[in-house]
């Protein structure tokens, strides 16, 4: 078993991780007017309904700017369109700032979903121009703690970088120390802001470490290296970590992920996290559980080459538990909460499972392979039984699981499934403030008849028709009745081009809303 003593100096000796487990330089949080920020580049979002005099008072920007917002205003060189940015000089020398940029919010919904993606946009255009010190004005619709958590989110991950193993090229420098500023707040009354700023601060750091996992290449981390780092990470935050090995885990009977894990020389691990506060109540337990497969090749049904080299993330869900198990131990969640990331190489070796074999699943139910590249959801089968068995009363499952939620939802919106509604609809509300899109299909009976078999208890894939929906029905079955929702994030684990708020890459998705969820869940009690 892996102790937080343990884990904590696993981390400082892993140079992947070390920067951001011990970096949490604090974003300063104030309330004091515009003019008296002191900061290299001041920031502030720009709506299309704002007319130069939008800010007024110590706050009024345009005459600090010699009227120059006004005239690119006028001229239409600055419309604020989402994510355009106008940068000037201030030359009012009362004003403290030397530069302003204001970044466009467009039009309508001004809550923190878009400060936070205008955050992270204006975080990324500071790093790249190598500015020191930055300040962010809070601006839009909404609670002002809410709007705070969500800029100090973005303005963090802003500082993800992906390009670790580049030997070329030097790195982009080192992010802004950062300054949130509530507009209109006194700073003797900003301990709700500043709490906010703290937490989202956290939250960011935590996403952006499921980030460097995701992308870490296969031969890198491998399901050994992937607990191992795991267990690093959340156990520096105080969260017990136990690491099954492929004995305890035939010794459990998950027969489902072994059989996944024949065709690979690298052993399965169980990663099992155990988040218990002093004087948590016994009830409510949540249950996360992720699918690591850190490389899948389709196994016999071996995938296409091109783009296989993006398999690397199929961990991307196990990566987003293990990270969020960390927010839930440094934010001091008030409810028990059980992690369990089953991880393995779904490879094509002379071991491998074939189409046509009957596995046995842990929970006693039989499956026929159909096809070997519908490998989560067996190993996740395997997790969500194994979550049960530790006491959840409440689950979540996170992965890259189809590519028929892609065709469904595209790159934006991640698939969620599950019941009963009020847990679903619980789910949805927390990752709609997270910022983490999901929509919600249905699990009608009639589809679970693609995935019944003639010898065996269920087969493993119902075909392309409603894939998404008959492997979210596959999951069911292995929850035995507990309140449970599946996020299908085939689509919005990893980024193909970039925008504005996002780079090519990993982007960190469910970190957020898994940790928010533990405090969410706080006035659910079961009979």
């Amino acid at each position: 078993m892996y102790r937080a003593g343990w884990a904590r100096a696993s981390a400082i000796s892993d140079n992947v991780l070390m920067p951001l487990l011990l970096s949490s330089t604090p974003v300063d949080c104030t309330g004091v007017p515009l003019s008296a920020v002191d900061t290299d580049l001041l920031i502030i979002p720009w709506f299309q309904e704002d007319g130069p005099g939008a800010l007024a008072g110590n706050n009024a920007i345009d005459p600090a700017t010699g009227g120059e917002i006004a005239r690119a205003l006028t001229s239409k060189e600055f419309q604020a369109k989402p994510f355009e940015l106008l940068l000037t000089a201030i030359t009012d020398r009362s004003w403290r700032a030397r530069r302003v940029a204001l970044i466009g919010g467009g039009s309508g919904e001004q809550g923190s979903d878009l400060i936070r993606k205008l955050a992270t946009a204006a975080g990324l255009a500071a790093r790249q121009k190598r500015v020191a010190r930055a300040a962010f004005a809070v601006r839009g619709r909404g609670d002002r703690a809410e709007l705070a958590q969500a800029v100090a989110e973005g303005l963090t991950l802003a500082e993800f970088y992906g390009g670790n193993y580049k030997t070329a090229e030097p790195p982009p420098s080192a992010p802004p120390a950062w300054t949130v500023v509530v507009l209109n707040g006194m700073d003797t009354t900003l301990d709700p802001a500043r709490a906010a700023v703290a937490r989202g601060r956290v939250l960011g750091e935590c996403s952006n470490l499921a980030r460097e996992l995701a992308n870490e290449p296969g031969n890198t981390l491998t399901p050994t290296e992937f607990a191992r780092r795991a267990a690093a990470l959340a156990g520096d935050a105080g969260v017990t970590v136990e690491i099954l090995d492929e004995k305890q885990i035939e010794k459990l009977g998950m027969g489902l992920l072994l059989g996944v894990a024949r065709g690979s020389v690298e052993p399965p691990r169980v990663i099992v996290f155990r988040h218990v506060p002093p004087g948590a109540p016994e009830t409510p337990v949540l249950g996360l559980v992720g699918k690591g497969i850190t490389f899948d090749t389709g196994g016999i049904s071996i995938k296409p080459a091109e783009k296989m080299e993006l398999m690397k993330d199929d961990m991307a869900g196990g990566a987003a538990v293990a990270c969020a198990m960390r927010a839930i131990a440094l934010l001091h969640a008030p409810i028990r909460v059980i992690g369990v990331v089953p991880t393995t190489e779904n490879m094509p070796g002379g071991r491998a499972i074939k189409p046509g074999d009957i596995l046995r699943s842990a929970a006693g139910k039989t499956v026929e392979v159909i096809n070997t590249d519908a490998e989560g959801r067996l190993i996740l089968g395997d997790g969500l039984w194994y979550a049960r068995q530790l006491g959840a009363t409440h689950l979540v499952d996170v992965a890259t699981l189809t590519g028929s939620v892609v065709v469904a939802l595209g790159k934006i919106t991640s698939g969620l499934f599950g019941a009963p509604d009020a847990w679903v609809q619980l789910v949805r509300r927390v990752a709609d403030r997270a910022g983490d899109r999901a929509w919600q299909l249905p699990l009608f009976d009639e589809y679970g008849d693609q995935i019944k078999s003639d010898i065996a208890d269920l087969m493993n894939t119902g075909g392309r028709a409603a894939g998404s929906i008959t492997a979210a029905l596959f999951l069911k079955e292995f929850v035995d009745g507990v309140p449970w929702v599946h996020i299908d994030i085939a689509g919005t684990a990893w980024a193909d081009e970039a925008r504005p708020y996002l780079p090519k890459g990993p982007s960190g998705v469910a970190v957020r809303t898994l940790a928010e969820l533990a405090f969410a869940m706080t006035a659910i009690q079961n009979d």
